[in-house]
């Protein structure tokens, strides 16, 4: 298993937030790994394990996540600001140029990434999001956000994903559901299994219109420089096949790959996926420079 540092920097009002960050990579761009809504940079680790030596990784815990400080300001748990906080990152690690890759809001984050810092990713991955996102998927992410459940042990935590998700993983085992649930959650203060994330993260979340306030099209173009492969799960309710059909016709360079057996979102484990990722990586040209040297704690 590949080592990784847990690594730290400041967002810009001051909250200190924490990244995994896997050695390897000299002379090429890093990648970045950005999660979902209510996920982590422990998303990523089997990703992370198996590229890192041939690429340093780095998979932040966005604020309210994970090992990063809970906002102040519930209102600050907003796309815009998670870019702001990446950008802060990219600053005080001095890197120039990255890879990008993004699972659902960490998908959205690259757009933004790609539309606000032209130039920057040397290459993108879009996990089952795109410039649509369909009113079913994201009813049903309303429904579980900011809930608060707890377990007594980590097999209750596990059972509970799977009764919850079993129709977005149909081929999971229990070995996935706990490895899921480990990925997801932690022991809480009082000693129960719990979401590893501020609940106050629903309230910007849960506002009418909030999800779909921004036309992504632009942004979604805007990574039509680089190298792009874009992943949708087979059974996906937040991208569609119709989603995924006007993506290619916009940007018919990159590479569209539908993962089977599998909902919102893939884990990045699955051999379609891993495989299309390492062909995405192979495509990037060696020499690229990544930046100056590193500085953050």
């Amino acid at each position: 298993m590949t080592q990784f540092e847990d690594r730290f920097w400041s967002s810009r009002d001051g909250l200190s937030l924490h990244f995994r960050d896997y050695p390897g990579g000299e002379g090429r761009p890093p990648v970045l790994c950005l999660p979902g809504l209510t996920r982590n940079g422990r998303d990523f680790e089997g990703l992370a394990e198996r590229i890192s030596g041939q690429w340093r990784v780095l998979c932040p815990d966005m604020r309210g996540r994970g090992d990063s400080a809970y906002a102040k300001d519930a209102q600050t748990y907003t796309p815009l600001q998670y870019v702001q906080d990446v950008e802060a990152l990219l600053e005080e690690a001095r890197i120039d140029r990255f890879v990008a890759i993004g699972t659902s809001l960490g998908g959205v984050m690259t757009m933004l990434l790609a539309l606000m810092q032209p130039g920057r990713i040397a290459g993108a991955v879009l996990n089952d999001i795109g410039p649509v996102i369909e009113p079913a998927g994201l009813d049903r992410i309303r429904d579980y956000v900011g809930q608060g459940r707890s377990y007594p042990t980590w097999m209750h935590a596990a059972r509970a994903l799977e009764e919850a998700q079993a129709t977005v993983y149909p081929k999971f085992e229990i070995a996935d559901w706990l490895r899921t649930a480990k990925r997801v959650m932690t022991v809480g203060q009082s000693g129960r299994i719990v979401f590893d994330y501020d609940m106050k993260i629903a309230e910007p979340f849960n506002e009418p219109g909030a999800a779909t306030a921004i036309d992504l099209w632009p942004a979604f173009e805007a990574l039509g420089k680089a190298p792009l492969l874009c992943l949708r799960g087979e059974l996906s309710d937040l991208l569609s096949a119709e989603t995924l059909a006007q993506m290619a016709e916009r940007l018919p360079a990159a590479e569209m790959v539908t993962v089977p057996a599998v909902g919102h979102a893939p884990t990045l484990d699955e051999p379609e996926a891993d495989a299309a990722i390492g062909r995405l990586l192979a495509r990037l040209p060696a020499g690229l420079p990544a930046g100056l040297p590193d500085r953050v704690s």
